[in-house]
């Protein structure tokens, strides 16, 4: 084998090692999603615990009572203080009449629509009772471990507890935990603006709002 035909030989063996290795190896796709900040490694350490917060309300065919409706006063408070999603009305089959009563008397008390009727089994009723509740959820505790020597520095990283009070105060502080979980739900749009704008566009009409002295750039002529 000549000399020009050995160097040929190897040349295409490296070109086709190359072309393997860009194969089994995947493009660069930036930092890891796995990869964290070391504040994030505390927040991601913030366990939130669920548990209802439910009463029972017994089936009267005269409709509520005046303790079941202080119940429900109580619980509505409840249920804002945790500024919870929903509040759900489980109700026997049997026992839709009262369910209505009790969805009507909680928006009354402030629920509004974010209030949700279910039927459940009369059988699978606990003693045939109307189970009203929400979620309420809960973040615990975070403790921190205890601080090394701040001024060994050597190796330029950040100390052990770097960021924990951050997340202990976040844990400690937040009104509703269930926001570390997932964000809220958005809130409907409000139309009424954009049929306005969409009603002077089809016009032809200046879809802006009519300016004012409080939006004019004049300089003021108040005496100095």
């Amino acid at each position: 084998m000549t000399l020009r035909i050995l160097v040929k030989t190897v040349l295409v063996g490296a070109a086709v090692a190359g072309l393997s290795a860009c194969a089994s190896t995947p493009p660069d796709q930036g930092p890891s999603k796995l990869a964290a900040t070391e504040t994030q490694q505390w927040m991601d350490r913030i366990k939130v615990d669920s548990a209802p917060d439910e009463i029972l309300l017994a089936v009267h065919t005269g409709g509520l009572s005046a303790n079941q409706s202080a119940a429900l006063e109580a619980l509505v408070s409840r249920w804002m203080e945790a500024e919870a999603r929903e509040l759900v009305v489980a109700a026997p089959n049997n026992a839709g009449a009262m369910a209505i009563q009790i969805r009507d008397r909680l928006a009354l008390l402030g629920a509004g629509s974010r209030v949700r009727i279910i039927g459940v089994d009369p059988a699978a009723a606990d003693q045939g009772a109307i189970r009203v509740g929400f979620v309420r959820y809960e973040a615990r505790p975070i403790k921190c471990g205890r601080w090394e020597n701040l001024t060994a520095t050597r190796d330029n990283t950040v100390s052990e507890n770097f960021g924990c009070a951050m997340a202990a105060n976040i844990a400690a502080q937040v009104a509703n935990p269930e926001d570390l979980l997932r964000p809220r739900d958005m809130t409907p749009a409000d139309t009424g603006r954009r049929d306005t704008v969409l009603g002077k566009y089809r016009k032809g009409e200046v879809t802006s709002s009519v300016k004012d002295d409080q939006a004019s750039g004049v300089v003021s002529k108040a005496i100095q």
